[in-house]
């Protein structure tokens, strides 16, 4: 059996149907094994030895059947997480106010991101794009009081095919999966 991470898109847990009890049950409804939840921000990992290749399609599918949820889900194996982390892409940076560092995965391979599309923002930082984990790496600076349009503009240069989490949450990720 394989260990996969769902990150899901647009979880809300102050919707009931987005709180962590039902979204471990879709998953064991498709017959997964150890569904465990993350946070309350739509991470639920699992192992499984179906076929890798229509997990996304089918997890969502039973997400906007069973619960109505229309947001994405985007699969990523432990191996893949784990070398994420292995190679330290934010070079020990701190997580904190001034140093928000956020990983933003795609669901499908790009051959390479718009790594550009920050370049007129003083408070993002982009590090780059990580070709083997598919997702875009950036550092926030939350330390002014402003809010950076960071989420917006996500959307509007790559679409809606993504999902962002906090380097803090894929430490956590990866941490259950090897409980």
């Amino acid at each position: 059996m394989d260990s996969y991470a769902a990150l899901l898109r647009g979880i809300m847990p102050t919707n009931p149907n987005m709180r962590n009890e039902k979204l471990r049950g879709v998953f064991e409804g498709l017959g997964f094994d150890k569904v465990a939840s993350v946070l309350t921000s739509g991470n639920v990992v699992f192992r499984t030895a179906d076929d890798r290749a229509d997990l996304e399609e089918r997890i969502q599918q039973a997400l906007a059947t069973e619960l109505g949820i229309p947001g994405g889900t985007i699969i990523r194996s432990h191996s893949e997480l784990r070398e994420l982390l292995d190679r330290d892409p934010f070079e020990g940076l701190p997580h904190e106010r001034g140093s928000y560092l956020t990983v933003t995965f795609f669901k499908d391979a790009m051959r390479e991101a718009d790594t550009k599309a920050f370049d007129d923002d003083p408070l993002t930082r982009v590090i780059g794009y990580d070709r083997e984990a598919r997702a875009f790496l950036t550092v926030i600076d939350n330390s002014t009081g402003k809010t950076p349009d960071f989420m917006a503009r996500l959307d509007k240069t790559y679409g809606k095919d993504i999902t962002t989490r906090t380097w803090l949450t894929i430490q956590r990720v990866v941490k259950k999966m090897e409980s």
